[in-house]
């Protein structure tokens, strides 16, 4: 089973809100997922976000592989 943590897309048409949540990779953006660690509101000024840091280290060291998108937003955070 490849882990990912990865962004869920929710919010409206043209105001999206993602949560950060570890899924399986086989499953679509929006489908099942394993657990939330976190949000990310990029229409709010400056950006909202906010991830549990001690359950991403977790996941982390478990194996779970972040998106791209993920890990800036980890970085940005300090916790990567």
């Amino acid at each position: 089973m490849a882990v990912k943590i990865r962004l869920r897309r929710m919010g409206a048409k043209k105001a999206p809100f993602y949560r950060v949540v570890v899924a399986d990779s086989r499953y679509p953006r929006n489908g099942r997922f394993i657990e939330e660690i976190g949000y990310y509101d990029p229409m709010k000024e400056p950006a909202e976000i906010k991830i549990d840091g001690d359950k991403a280290k977790d996941w982390i060291s478990k194996g779970a592989q972040p998106t791209d998108t993920v890990r800036a937003l980890l970085k940005k955070t300090g916790v990567q």
